[in-house]
């Protein structure tokens, strides 16, 4: 991809490149289970117990011997005596005597000498025995100890995100602690004299700001720790004091705003005074070509322009890779690929992101793209549609009717 890209802007496979060779994931710690959500395991996670733990009963009924019920008929039922009751997290040590039957409720430990179930709605009840009028054969509606996992099984490899099923899975198995990286925690400076929040009284030349609750929303959506969100002026001092403290206190800072070459744009200037090493400024990306990204001790800094989809492009592309990255997360971006349904806009220069909907292609029901208007990169009403962002590469025919692009997912 990119090999029509404007030389001396780096392509947008090498950004990412970069992202995986200067960075490394923040430190693994010990943690309860259920404080790892959506964290990525550091170490492989086994099973403590079996699963299930004992023999137990998949259904209300009755545990019973089937060798008492061989010879049951709807003519001639058997007669069972009730011996015992055996509701869920209880159980019974006293075996099940020939002749017999307990009640047992789905869960809990079939007794000693049963080795069937006998359904609730297959027998009729008398005051202290059971009448059923069939042969049940055994093993029926048992689930037997270990017969879905063993103790010591691998349940997940390093590697894996917890999500909620995970967990459930995880602590069912027993597993209470667990080796993972922490999610990163981020700070977002807003940078911009003409940007006001969203309700205030605006003077001539000012404008409401997107970028904060864009980036906020973003965030939150994949439970990432803020540390704060704040304001800069488009003033020097303004922004060294902000990017000092955020360098101190984060892993990852996302500026939006001041990385061009106007003159009020500090934040390169500010960041390599700060001690920040400059990995690459500017991409053969559109929108978002001149994002800015370096370290310093191991704290990343993403400086994304000001337009918000710029900000929206730096967020799905290059933040939620470096996130991965220092989250422990092997795997890269999640593509899709779709063809495209009609002809998309062309550029020979820079690579380009795109917003479209996903739709059925009506010639083979397979998902297809359809681009969408208002790309330009100060526009975002589209978002209202949009449900990915299409990477359509510069130059070649890329960018026409029945190509295959790669997406990722807005929503």
């Amino acid at each position: 991809m990119g090999c029509g890209t404007t030389p001396g802007l780096l392509p947008v496979a090498e950004a990412l490149a970069t992202y995986r060779r200067v960075l490394t994931p923040l430190p693994a710690r010990e943690q309860p289970v259920e404080a790892a959500l959506g964290q990525v395991l550091a170490a492989p996670v086994r099973a403590v117990v079996d699963l299930p733990l004992f023999d137990q009963s998949a259904v209300d009924g009755y545990a019973a011997r089937s060798v008492d019920l061989a010879v049951a008929t709807q003519d001639s039922p058997v007669r069972l005596t009730l011996s015992g009751d055996i509701p869920a997290g209880q159980s019974t040590e006293t075996a099940l005597a020939p002749g017999c039957a307990m009640r047992i409720l789905t869960g809990a430990p079939v007794p000693p000498g049963a080795d069937t179930i006998v359904r609730q709605e297959w027998v009729v009840r008398e005051e202290d025995a059971i009448r059923v009028d069939r042969v049940v054969a055994p093993d029926t509606d048992l689930r037997h100890q270990g017969e879905e996992l063993q103790v010591g099984t691998e349940l997940a490899a390093a590697g894996t995100r917890l999500d909620a099923g995970r967990l459930a899975a995880l602590a069912m198995a027993g597993v209470a602690n667990v080796k993972a990286y922490p999610k990163a925690r981020v700070t977002v400076l807003v940078t911009g004299d003409e940007v006001r929040p969203v309700g205030e009284r605006l003077r001539p030349g000012q404008i409401y700001d997107a970028n904060g609750p864009l980036v906020r929303g973003w965030l939150a959506q994949r439970g990432q720790p803020l540390v704060r969100c704040q304001a800069v002026a488009d003033r020097f001092e303004d922004v060294c004091q902000a990017l000092e403290q955020a360098l101190a206190e984060s892993d990852v800072i996302i500026t939006t705003g001041g990385v061009s070459v106007g003159d009020r744009d500090y934040v390169p200037e500010v960041a390599e005074r700060l001690g920040v090493t400059r990995h690459f400024w500017k991409l053969a990306q559109k929108p978002g070509k001149p994002l800015w990204f370096g370290t310093r001790e191991g704290t990343a800094l993403i400086g994304l322009p000001g337009n918000p989809a710029a900000v929206l492009v730096g967020l799905t592309v290059h933040v939620a890779e470096v996130l991965r990255v220092l989250e422990g997360d092997p795997a890269g971006p999640p593509w899709g690929h779709a063809r495209l349904l009609e002809d998309a806009r062309p550029d020979d220069r820079r690579d380009q992101w795109l917003r479209m909907r996903l739709q059925t292609d009506p010639l083979t029901g397979a998902t297809a793209l359809a681009p969408l208007p208002r790309q330009a990169s100060h526009m975002l009403s589209n978002l209202m549609a949009a449900d990915v962002l299409a990477w359509v590469p510069a130059g070649d025919d890329a960018w026409r009717a029945d190509s295959v692009v790669r997406w990722l997912a807005l929503k």
